[in-house]
């Protein structure tokens, strides 16, 4: 692990570069895939993905937003913790997208995505 400790999500508005590259539309579970795989006699390199990731973590005692950095050498790290959203916003996304979660990760939803584009001063 790189960073010792989470950023928090006023860090992350502190610094516009955050709000700048992340992607909105790619899955959690996209990272996650291998980077490489075969079908038939074809191997197949998935795109590189650069930039940060907002996703769900379901596997505590109650869901939780984070932030992961993505770099475009495949690494990925948790860098921050997202404590301000509504509860109710996470449970919405959480039964939302049930069929989406892997490995623990749940994507968000477009009202989360409002939320957070709204507390990052995009909207």
């Amino acid at each position: 692990m790189i960073w010792e400790q989470l950023l928090s999500f006023e860090d992350i508005k502190k610094d516009s570069y955050y709000a700048q590259h992340i992607l909105w539309d790619i899955d959690p579970v996209k990272v996650m895939e291998p980077v490489m795989k075969q079908e038939g006699t074809k191997i197949l390199c998935k795109d590189r993905i650069k930039g940060y990731v907002f996703y769900i973590e379901t596997s505590g005692k109650k869901p939780e937003l984070f932030l992961m950095m993505h770099k475009s050498n495949c690494f990925g790290e948790t860098i921050a913790k997202v404590d301000e959203i509504p509860i109710d916003l996470l449970t919405e996304a959480l039964e939302e997208n049930k069929d989406k979660i892997k490995f623990g990760m749940c994507p968000i939803n477009e009202k989360i995505k409002i939320w957070l584009k709204k507390e990052l001063g995009l909207l």
